[in-house]
């Protein structure tokens, strides 16, 4: 498969996917690793578009100095540990449903340490699915939970193909919205929010990530966007939505959810790596929100 075009993946958000795929393929092979993700490289070498990219730290010009690979490569796999956390602290609780918004190449579903009857959604656009289901099965990769991938448009009305898929809106559920809101129209992102408080029970939860406020032209210029457009042709200020953006944890608030809201430095000093802040930097304005709906199995809040 490496070379082969796969058009769900080639351009526009879903090129981010595979940026992902190849920062949790470095950071997996870091003697320090935050988090491992043994699929991650094969992704980035089935698509023609990252197949020269670099999955290992020793193939990255400069290293830890290089703004793409090493501070936001390391900004990545610090998510990607910090919501690794937040699923399994949320499926201990007694979330037995996982879905995963705007999923990408996320393997989680096989990665992860699942409780017994686990089951994990996965909702993205077909094409991007599709990509990852190739490689999957190239790979003959068994999930460790049940899973259920759906091809919906998380910019429409997405709920009714969840509930066919299985959903059941009376069990507690973890949701994660990994890095899609920034991509998301306000509009889009209020219909998500309010989606999801709909079909959660007492005892869900829910992480996403969102950036605060306009960023200013010396933000707009920092090495980690030049990096990645210069790099690997993902324009990353182009594809964020432009719009002011909805106070998400503010409405959940309203809804009677507990929220808490952390910078991604929090984490880095919890776990002694990650980056750490600069001046003009471009992820300053980032906050990961955590939040719980009051019931029966409420999973702890994350704390920085």
């Amino acid at each position: 498969m490496p070379g082969a075009a796969h058009t769900g993946v080639e351009s526009g958000v879903g090129l981010t996917a595979l940026m992902i795929a190849a920062a949790r393929a470095i950071e997996t092979n870091r003697p320090d690793a935050l988090a491992a993700d043994a699929y991650a490289a094969h992704f980035v070498r089935a698509a023609r578009a990252s197949a020269a990219w670099p999955v290992h730290p020793a193939e990255v010009p400069d290293g830890d100095a290089n703004p793409l690979w090493g501070r936001l490569g390391r900004y990545i796999g610090l998510r990607t540990r910090v919501l690794d956390d937040f699923l399994i602290h949320s499926a201990r609780a007694g979330a037995r449903q996982v879905v995963l918004l705007g999923a990408g190449l996320d393997t989680r579903a096989f990665r992860l340490d699942w409780p017994p009857g686990q089951v994990v959604y996965e909702i993205d656009r077909d094409g991007v699915l599709a990509f990852k289901s190739r490689v999957l099965n190239g790979l003959a990769a068994a999930p460790m939970a049940t899973r259920r991938p759906i091809a919906a448009d998380l910019g429409g009305d997405w709920a009714p193909s969840l509930v066919n898929a299985g959903f059941d809106a009376a069990a507690p559920t973890a949701w994660l919205a990994e890095g899609l809101l920034l991509y998301l129209p306000p509009a889009a992102e209020r219909c998500l929010i309010d989606t999801v408080d709909h079909l959660s029970a007492g005892g869900s939860t829910l992480a996403f990530e969102v950036k605060l406020g306009v960023e200013s032209p010396e933000v707009r210029a920092s090495p980690v966007y030049v990096a990645a457009n210069e790099q690997i042709g993902v324009d990353l200020l182009a594809l964020f939505d432009g719009e002011p953006r909805p106070d998400s944890a503010g409405d959940l608030r309203e809804r009677g959810w507990s929220t808490a809201i952390h910078t991604p430095f929090d984490f880095t000093r919890r776990h002694g790596r990650g980056p750490l802040p600069e001046p003009n930097d471009a992820l300053a304005s980032n906050r990961w929100v955590f939040a719980n709906k009051p019931g029966p199995g409420v999973a702890p809040t994350l704390s920085g």
